[in-house]
């Protein structure tokens, strides 16, 4: 009886092509949306995914701005789905200098940058090392319904990868 092999693949970075994905975030969950977009730029939703290779995919998200945390309906101007959780989440930044601590709600980011939310919630997701800053510089975020991205014809987000809502 002959034995039977198995091979694992090692793919690189040279064999892979990555697509473009386009997501729309308006009433999402920041955390839920966040991780799978996490899961598309790490390659960890191939097959062939090896971990210390750059093989995720590009993902454009538009209406950015529109996404939710869980929590009590609240109002807001111009946020059809804010909640109060947006006063308790803090967001922080620091210029290095003794003092030069800044902390931030997500209502005063949502008014400065909405984006933000969104960008700090998937790169925390992603690994801390170069690799992961590679796989950040593949996510494009949009405030609003409309992109630049039409020329690399992104498709849409593979519904088997889409938070439940």
């Amino acid at each position: 009886m002959p034995a039977i092999t198995q091979k694992t693949t090692m793919v690189r970075k040279e064999d892979t092509k990555p697509d473009w994905f386009v997501i729309d975030a308006d009433g999402q969950l920041v955390g839920r949306l966040a991780t799978q977009i996490a899961t598309v730029l790490m390659g960890k939703h191939k097959p062939d995914y090896t971990p210390h290779v750059e093989s995720g995919d590009f993902v454009v998200v538009v209406n950015a701005k529109l996404v939710r945390f869980s929590g009590k309906p609240a109002r807001h101007d111009w946020h059809p789905h804010f909640t109060t959780k947006f006063d308790f989440r803090t967001y922080e930044r620091y210029s290095g200098y003794p003092g030069g601590r800044k902390v931030f709600t997500a209502t005063q980011l949502l008014d400065k940058k909405p984006e933000m939310i969104l960008h700090e919630a998937i790169r925390r997701m992603l690994p801390k090392n170069k690799l992961g800053a590679h796989m950040l510089k593949k996510l494009r975020l949009f405030n609003e319904a409309d992109h630049d991205h039409q020329s690399q014809q992104p498709q849409p987000f593979p519904e088997h990868l889409l938070p439940k809502k």
